[in-house]
């Protein structure tokens, strides 16, 4: 079974940066993608970014440039460096593992860009 767990959140002003951590329990390299969404209130969870096996990566247009996903097999643990934040990218973050047709979630972590 894979766990996952967030941290990293909090409250930055625009402009600012924040890394996320997600540590992946059974092991990150059981997932066949690793992968951070987000969910803004009242709207629906999105796509952010995936890294595949193979260090494969791709981004969301919303956060290209300005987000960075990697991980680090040692430790089980995935990031998300985010630069350049903008009130927009307000929401609670979620990291999550995919591994054979099922995906296992985080419980998220909070980020909010002041203005």
């Amino acid at each position: 079974q894979v766990q996952l767990v967030e941290s990293g959140g909090g409250l930055v002003q625009a402009g600012g940066s924040l890394r996320l951590s997600c540590i992946v329990s059974g092991g990150i390299r059981s997932c066949n993608t690793v992968d951070w969404y987000r969910q803004a209130p009242g709207k629906q969870r999105d796509w952010v970014t995936s890294m595949t096996t193979d260090y494969n990566t791709d981004y969301a247009d919303s956060v290209k440039g300005r987000f960075t996903i990697s991980r680090d097999s040692a430790k089980n643990t995935l990031y998300l460096q985010m630069n350049s934040l903008k009130p927009e990218d307000t929401a609670v973050y979620f990291c999550s593992c995919g591994v054979l047709g099922r995906r296992f979630w985080g419980r998220g972590t909070q980020v909010t860009v002041s203005s």
